[in-house]
């Protein structure tokens, strides 16, 4: 059986597994949204940054890519995505279902965030955003780097996302 994950964020541009099938998908229920302050990727303790999370909205949808596993890797897939993705906890692993544009419903390995937990930051308006991403730098590189990377994806693939977009220009005047 095909193991599926769900990019929406930097597993778009930078998935650090082996891919045999992408297709556009959506996932219902949930917003993207820079939702989770980053204190070791994008940020640190001291001066967090922000990154992408699903954020569970009932009346949401998401747009992003899901991704079928290449046969032979799932187990190791799975490890180096929760070594990734679970480093703090504030992401949830879930298995959803996503609806693929070919009108197939697949199970994907989704990453949520924990509206519980301290990282969590929703509801926090553009221009705030903004301002944090501007100035941000973690372990893994700057913030502005890790928006760049996916508002440009997500137009490449043609998976536009106005807030994005909207961020990606805002951060570019404030850094200029």
């Amino acid at each position: 059986m095909t193991m599926w994950v769900f990019g929406y964020g930097s597993l778009l541009w930078n998935p650090g597994f082996p891919v045999a099938r992408s297709e556009h998908a959506t996932l219902h229920g949930y917003a993207r949204s820079f939702c989770m302050s980053s204190i070791h990727h994008r940020g640190t303790e001291e001066h967090p940054g922000l990154v992408l999370a699903l954020d569970e909205q009932a009346d949401a949808n998401c747009t992003g890519l899901a991704l079928a596993v290449e046969a032979g890797h799932e187990e190791r897939t799975l490890h180096e995505l929760r070594e990734r993705e679970l480093i703090s906890s504030a992401y949830v692993e879930k298995n959803l279902d996503v609806h693929l544009n070919t009108g197939e419903v697949i199970t994907a390995v989704t990453y949520v965030i924990d509206a519980d937990h301290v990282q969590y930051c929703g509801g926090m308006p553009l221009e705030e955003q903004a301002q944090i991403i501007a100035h941000a730098v973690g372990g893994r590189g700057p913030n502005t780097e890790y928006l760049y990377n996916t508002a440009e994806h997500l137009v490449e693939i043609d998976l536009r996302d106005p807030d994005l977009e909207w961020l990606a220009q805002r951060v570019r005047s404030i850094t200029a």
